[in-house]
């Protein structure tokens, strides 16, 4: 282990949830060292890499609940509208070339993409496209200063949820940057609003009656179609 891996591992054992470190001049060997193997016990951490900044973030656990409501809202929109949904997770995603890398909150492949991805273990961003959908949730930080590195990667749509606004965004890559968008290009019945609504419901009455009431709301969607 070299000695700026030295540093890094000790400062994330020092780091605790709900915060974040960041270094700078960092070489893209010592970022895929650090992601590959001196990090590799600690799935949990995300970690950006932005031509020579280096952040590691610790989420909160109440970071992982939202996350975890998200993820099945997916499934369920996938399922209820017959489209195809792949998800790919907290998996880090990096091209050397552009030196940028960078691990979202949750990730999907959807449609003719998750097609193609089914029973890969290794996606090249080089060769392969990336996610269609990456998840941002934001407790005690802003992801958006992320959205340059997704940019970069060509991830065409991020959904954006902040819990101390208690709110919602979907994003679209337009050209070099992302705009708001008033509903998801993917699953086009799901606005930011409806999102947030959701995942609010979810705090109030748990996961199950939250997860209930947007099948129910998916259907009705479908027969005013």
């Amino acid at each position: 282990m070299s000695t700026r891996s030295v540093e890094y591992r000790e400062a994330v054992d020092h780091l605790p949830n709900g915060a974040s470190l960041v270094f700078h001049d960092v070489s893209w060997e010592d970022y895929e060292r650090l992601v590959e193997e001196d990090l590799a016990d600690r799935p949990g951490l995300r970690v950006t890499y932005d031509e020579g900044r280096l952040e590691i973030m610790s989420p909160l656990p109440e970071h992982e609940e939202y996350k975890e409501i998200i993820s099945p809202m997916v499934y369920l929109l996938g399922d209820e509208l017959d489209i195809n949904v792949e998800p790919r997770g907290s998996a880090t995603w990096k091209r050397k070339r552009l030196r940028k890398g960078t691990e979202p909150d949750t990730c999907f492949y959807v449609a003719a993409h998750a097609d193609a991805i089914i029973g890969k273990r290794k996606i090249d961003l080089d060769v392969e496209p990336p996610p269609d959908i990456a998840v941002e949730i934001d407790t005690t930080r802003e992801s958006l200063i992320k959205f340059p590195v997704y940019a970069a990667l060509r991830v065409p749509e991020i959904w954006h949820y902040n819990s101390r606004r208690t709110s919602a965004v979907i994003y679209d890559l337009h050209n070099e940057s992302y705009v708001e968008i008033p509903a998801s290009r993917f699953f086009p019945i799901l606005t930011g609003s409806v999102l947030a609504d959701f995942i609010e419901q979810s705090k109030a009455q748990g996961q199950r009656a939250a997860l209930s009431a947007f099948r129910k709301w998916i259907k009705q969607r479908q027969k005013k179609a």
